[in-house]
């Protein structure tokens, strides 16, 4: 069902039924097995989720929050001051789990920007951005870049906007076994590229190469990858069975 959904429903009316689901699932999966650091809910199992390959355990059922989203709220709150210094922040197709959160937080001046959805401030393409340079402390721009035809413009758009020593987060779907990324524009039939890149509107598929890739557009990386200081302890309590790419992405 949860495939069927992703696959037939149209993203902006997937975003306004989640709304209605998780008044639901909430109470009805409520638990003490597993715990979501983003909502603080305690529930008897995270809830499935993929397009294609349907991972089990993947989704929070009291704010819909991923795997990436639960290691990004530990990395903000472990390694950064996000939570408690003046910042302003982009967020870039923002993510349901953090937006009222993130709005809450009186240290923020928060913006969210889009393409087509109905949850953002503005209307725009991360590959054309409409903000000024050096605008922002931080950048916030997760499984975006996969989608967009050009990603060397997002990033150095991302990287134009960021203010001299800000940083962004930048997560994308990789696969940890490929050496370089992989792209092929001339393919463009919806059901090949769901085949080949694992979603029919994903245009590459990354690989080890990402932070290269990230360092050739301007961006600095001063630190390892975050999953690798992850607990076993906590990576089995929040459900962070995935490979992901997890660190600050700093303007010079």
């Amino acid at each position: 069902m949860m495939k069927f959904l992703l696959n037939a429903v149209p993203r902006p009316w997937l975003i306004r039924l989640s709304y209605i689901f998780v008044w639901f699932s909430r109470i009805y999966y409520k638990g003490n097995k597993v715990g979501c650091p983003v909502c603080g809910g305690k529930f008897r199992k995270f809830l499935p989720y993929g397009y294609v390959n349907v991972r089990q355990g993947a989704m929070c059922p009291g704010c819909l929050a991923l795997e990436r989203h639960r290691l990004m709220w530990i990395y903000l709150k472990n390694e950064t001051s996000f939570f408690s210094i003046n910042l302003k922040v982009l967020h870039i197709a923002p993510e349901q789990c953090f937006l009222k959160r993130f709005r809450k937080l009186n240290n923020l001046t928060y913006h969210t920007a889009d393409l087509e959805s109905p949850i953002a401030d503005y209307k725009c393409d991360v590959q054309n951005l409409p903000f000024e340079n050096s605008e922002y402390d931080i950048v916030i721009c997760n499984h975006v870049l996969e989608h967009v035809p050009d990603d060397k413009k997002a990033m150095s758009e991302v990287l134009r906007v960021l203010k001299p020593g800000g940083f962004a987060i930048m997560q994308v779907p990789a696969d940890f076994n490929r050496d370089t990324t992989f792209e092929d524009n001339s393919i463009t039939d919806k059901n090949e590229r769901t085949r080949i890149f694992g979603q029919y509107d994903h245009l590459r598929v990354y690989g080890a190469d990402y932070p290269e890739r990230l360092k050739s557009a301007g961006f600095s990386i001063d630190e390892p990858n975050y999953t690798e200081k992850i607990s076993q302890a906590d990576k089995v309590r929040y459900s962070l069975n995935i490979k992901e790419f997890m660190f600050a992405l700093k303007k010079k």
